[in-house]
């Protein structure tokens, strides 16, 4: 029986979060906009459900009795968070390569356009897909160009312009997250005034009626519910931008520790390890038999 080829040690096709839901895949630690957005409505539901049996309790009615943007701010809130744990597992995946020994053991091994296409070799047998991974992709990408280069130091500079557009690229998948948190506060403003529009409202009515002691406190009921609204969707609002914003500046350095370490992982195994042999050195008519 002929013997199957060893399955890669990452498989993004297997191991990324989003390919394993059969969702189209975002790159790198980019996500899938719409899939966030579904699992973050799962999320506002799943914690609605969860506060509903407590009906009675001040912090189930702060969710369900203070308008409409109560509900808007938990639902960008979901997905915002959706958000952040998709990358955060998606990031995961990518330091993972970060463990891969591609570089033969040999400690004369050098690294030039005669050994380079082993090195692929290698890259290609640990991944099922190096297009899909940051470091490896990097890594693709300068050993395709090392037969033109003519200096090790232009190694160095190809990867030194891979690295910033990996990391303008990873900035950029932050976007929508940086709205939400802009975005959150705002609802929670719009809540207040809402709030105070009603309470003001309402205290404005009672005073037109000239009405007496009794019926004044029973209308005062209404200006407390309005202002109720007015201050508890800006408490929720700030509280839930604050938390997202904690979990973005976190995750946001875990991804620059990571491509620190992508760079030292190619200065480390490849750069120092490349000879550039210049095979047009040699004169014309030098090494020819007459």
């Amino acid at each position: 029986m002929e013997r199957q080829p060893n399955p890669p040690a990452l498989s993004w096709e297997r191991e990324d979060i989003e390919r394993r839901c059969s969702v189209p895949a975002g790159k790198f630690t980019g996500v899938n906009s719409l899939f966030a957005c579904v699992v973050g409505t799962g999320l506002s539901a799943a914690f609605y459900a969860a506060i509903l049996p407590f009906s009675g309790s001040w912090f189930t009615r702060m969710f369900t009795e203070r308008s409409w943007v109560q509900y808007a701010t938990v639902f960008l809130s979901g997905w915002s968070l959706a958000i952040l744990a998709i990358k955060w597992a998606k990031l995961r995946l990518q330091a993972r390569a970060l463990s891969l020994r591609l570089v033969p053991d040999a400690g004369d091994f050098v690294l030039s356009p005669v050994t380079a296409p082993l090195l692929l070799h290698n890259i290609y047998a640990a991944v099922d897909d190096p297009r899909h991974f940051l470091l490896l992709n990097r890594i693709a990408r300068s050993l395709g160009s090392l037969k033109n280069m003519g200096r090790v130091s232009d190694v160095d500079d190809v990867l030194r312009s891979q690295a910033e557009n990996d990391e303008n690229y990873l900035e950029s998948t932050h976007t929508l997250v940086h709205g939400f948190v802009w975005a959150i506060p705002v609802l929670g403003f719009i809540g207040t005034v809402l709030g105070l529009s009603d309470a003001i409202g309402s205290f404005g009515s009672i005073l037109t009626k000239g009405a007496e002691m009794s019926d004044l406190r029973a209308g005062l009921q209404s200006v407390t519910s309005g202002l109720s609204v007015a201050f508890e969707t800006t408490l929720v609002a700030l509280v839930a931008a604050l938390c997202i914003q904690l979990l973005l500046t976190l995750l946001k350095k875990r991804e620059m520790e990571f491509l620190d370490a992508c760079g030292d992982y190619c200065h480390a195994n490849i750069v120092s390890k490349v000879r550039i042999v210049n095979l047009e050195s040699t004169p014309a008519g030098e090494g020819r038999t007459p």
